[in-house]
């Protein structure tokens, strides 16, 4: 009988990002890492909605997103949650951008695109518990 080791142990991820492609993109990354994605959003708005209903221990945030911007749902999921696993992944990618999320609560900041290995890295380091990475 084998047992779940840290590396192998299930986390659950939501994704929130206005381009299905971009969805489909981390969420290959987030498999890999053995995690389930359990809600993808399209919007700020419907994020805050999923959060709410299914709690989970990573949250992948696009900052241009219709209804509700990623640095405003990040901003309500701080204020819900201080210790949330948020990762903000996008191509706004410029400095201001960047220390805002981080400020705010982000645990890092992946900006698109990203390779693969370099995402793996950084998520894994945060699901493991590792803490803030940058």
């Amino acid at each position: 009988m084998t047992t779940e080791t840290e590396e192998q142990k299930t986390f659950t991820c939501l994704i929130a990002d206005d381009s299905q492609f971009a969805r489909r993109n981390i969420a290959g990354v987030v498999e890999k890492l053995g995690g389930r994605i359990v809600g993808e959003a399209d919007n700020g708005l419907d994020a805050l909605d999923l959060y709410d209903k299914l709690n989970p221990d990573l949250v992948l945030l696009d900052i241009t997103m219709p209804r509700l911007n990623g640095i405003g749902t990040l901003r309500e999921i701080m204020e819900r949650n201080r210790n949330a696993a948020v990762v903000i992944v996008s191509s706004m990618g410029n400095k201001e951008m960047v220390w805002k999320a981080l400020g705010l609560g982000a645990r890092s900041f992946l900006t698109k695109p990203f390779s693969a290995d370099y995402a793996a890295l950084i998520l894994g380091d945060i699901v493991r518990g590792a803490g803030r990475t940058s």
